[in-house]
């Protein structure tokens, strides 16, 4: 089943890379996709794993959009963004 989740602290291809690669560990979660200009992740799953999925998005730094975004978030945003940048350099 294909699902949306719009996102805070979105910022670039980085932040995008490590969001794909965090949401594609989790079994069962297929065909990830980052739009980064409508902070909107979305992907082929089971609607019983929506929880997982948002909580896998919240531990990276990037809540669902209406759920609180701590200053906590937006710092893990920015090594989740670093990261993702240096990974998907090599």
């Amino acid at each position: 089943m294909q699902q949306e989740v719009y996102i805070e602290n979105l910022k670039c291809g980085g932040c995008a890379a490590t969001i794909t690669k965090g949401l594609s560990s989790i079994k069962g979660v297929d065909e990830v996709k980052v739009d980064v200009e409508k902070s909107l992740v979305s992907f082929s799953s089971e609607e019983s794993l929506l929880s997982e999925i948002k909580e896998k998005l919240s531990k990276l730094g990037y809540p669902e959009v209406g759920d609180k975004n701590t200053i906590m978030h937006k710092a893990k945003s920015f090594v989740s963004c670093a990261v993702g940048r240096v990974n998907k350099e090599d």
